[in-house]
């Protein structure tokens, strides 16, 4: 049995898997000690810590990454149990640029889920982005039940005022807003 060795012909490829599969396929993968990414996310049902309640889902249903030296080893991968097949470009496996893994990598979080948005936890200092509170400074309080909107608290007006906004128009604010927002209590 010939068994990979990392080198500089071992690429990334995208792997189709058949259906409910992926982690057949991954397991056996890495029982021929063939690298693999297999990115997931989480979703949160539940926003009471007491009972929250959570699905994984593949990022990529029925595909999954891999590392290895496609001229010897692509019949391997292909008879592989849960694998369909490569995804590939004419009659040759198509790489996955390094830099498109490395960056699914980066977002990964520290209990191994990939993470797109900035999470805001209570208190972090926040800017409005669009709309016609854009670039007001605001203390985030919490997410609400639609996972698309939270409330914050205006600070840099004269009276303190709670608003609901979409996700999107609030990201955290840089260090020198967060002095400014905190002056202004």
């Amino acid at each position: 049995m010939h068994i990979p060795q990392a080198s500089e012909t071992h690429r990334w490829y995208a792997i189709y898997t058949h259906p409910k599969q992926h982690e057949r396929a991954e397991s056996n993968l890495k029982a021929w000690r063939v690298e693999t990414f297999n990115p997931k996310s989480k979703q949160i049902l539940s926003k009471n810590p007491n009972s929250a309640k959570c699905i994984v889902k593949q990022l990529f249903p029925r595909y999954l990454f891999a590392r290895f030296d496609a001229a010897t080893f692509s019949h391997k991968i292909c008879f592989t149990r849960g694998v369909h097949s490569i995804v590939s470009c004419g009659d040759k496996p198509a790489p996955v640029d390094d830099d498109v893994i490395a960056l699914l990598q980066s977002r990964l979080s520290e209990d191994g889920y990939i993470q797109w948005e900035d999470e805001f936890k209570n208190g972090d200092n926040v800017v409005v982005q669009g709309g016609p509170l854009a670039e007001m400074a605001g203390v985030f309080e919490r997410n609400l039940t639609d996972e698309r909107r939270v409330l914050i608290l205006l600070t840099n007006i004269n009276y303190q005022v709670r608003v609901v906004l979409e996700r999107e128009q609030v990201r955290k604010a840089p260090l020198q807003e967060k002095r400014r927002a905190a002056t202004s209590h």
